[in-house]
């Protein structure tokens, strides 16, 4: 088995060794278009197998998608950070133009491959990459939720004190600050979190939550990697070792929620053929309603990369 990841940055690199360490297939390849930035970090990976008892074999290549043919799974993570000065438009414009032509050197080489999109902004840049690879929508989806639901466990677990594998929760919508968090389906070890902790504190961790990766970028002065990494490889995971998980994912809805033609974060089952079911939670009034508010969000995004015409 293959696995390519698509960027050499900090996200894709920390995921190529994730992927590696887990030995999740036999060969990960890391493709990025800055000369030896791929070759020199697959080198440092591959280095670390003797002491962390794997066998992934690890490989960099710079521009060159025959490496990656025949790939059961590719991770995308090229794209642009937002520069000072830079508008929305802009940073749409830039990445679609990115995933467009990764997409497409992706498609030529693995026509079969399951692609997971982790370029920003998500939820837009994951519809581009559907419309350009022209294959059924659960063969192509966006990491999101996997992350946000990783940090709202992660300051659960702070302020309870408590571990975090035994939290579980979930969230909705769009990637950013309008992002659905359920409390009603947040529990610890079965206990509804609402038992747990007073509602003032819950909802400070939720308005954290929504805000994660702007409080990152305020601290490091660049966005996080260690987190969205591990995110992207551990959906990578669930696919081929076929295992059933459910998590939230940035999917494209055809009915679902009462919504249709938008890539929106949903819970979904995870398996070997990609997205195997879309799981429809009951949602209360207001729960739909903010679900709706962040689809009209991302809606207005995707309505600006149509308007480009850069994905004719």
């Amino acid at each position: 088995m293959k696995i390519t990841v698509v960027g050499a940055g900090n996200v894709g690199a920390t995921c190529a060794n994730c992927i590696a360490q887990k030995e999740l297939a036999n060969e990960v390849i890391v493709v990025d278009i800055k000369e030896g930035l791929a070759e020199g970090k697959a080198l440092d990976m591959w280095q670390t197998a003797p002491i962390n008892y794997y066998d992934t074999r690890v490989k960099g290549v710079t521009n060159d998608y025959t490496a990656t043919a025949g790939s059961e799974v590719v991770v995308i993570t090229s794209g642009l950070p937002r520069k000072p000065g830079m508008s929305r438009d802009d940073l749409i414009a830039t990445n679609a133009g990115i995933v467009k032509s990764v997409t497409e050197n992706v498609i030529a080489h693995s026509p079969d491959a399951i692609i997971i999109i982790v370029s920003n902004p998500l939820d837009v840049m994951t519809y581009a990459a559907f419309l350009t690879a022209k294959k059924a929508s659960n063969k192509v989806f966006g990491m999101a939720g996997v992350l946000d639901t990783a940090r709202y466990r992660a300051f659960l677990a702070e302020e309870l004190d408590v571990n975090p594998k035994d939290i579980q929760a979930l969230l909705m919508g769009g990637h950013g600050d309008t992002m659905v968090p359920l409390p009603r389906y947040t529990t610890v070890a079965g206990i509804p979190v609402t038992e747990l902790i007073e509602e003032e504190k819950l909802n400070a961790i939720i308005e954290r939550t929504k805000f994660g990766g702007g409080e990152l970028v305020n601290l490091m002065g660049t966005s996080a990697w260690y987190a969205p990494g591990a995110a992207a490889a551990q959906m990578v995971e669930a696919i081929v070792r076929d295992q059933k998980r459910i998590f939230p994912v940035c999917a494209l809805l055809n009915g679902e929620y009462g919504m249709k033609d938008i890539y929106l974060g949903v819970p979904v089952k995870l398996g070997k053929n990609g997205i195997e079911e879309i799981i429809e939670v009951k949602l209360n009034e207001d729960e739909m309603a903010l679900l709706k508010d962040s689809a009209e969000a991302v809606k207005s995004v995707m309505k600006v990369l149509d308007e480009m015409n850069i994905m004719a």
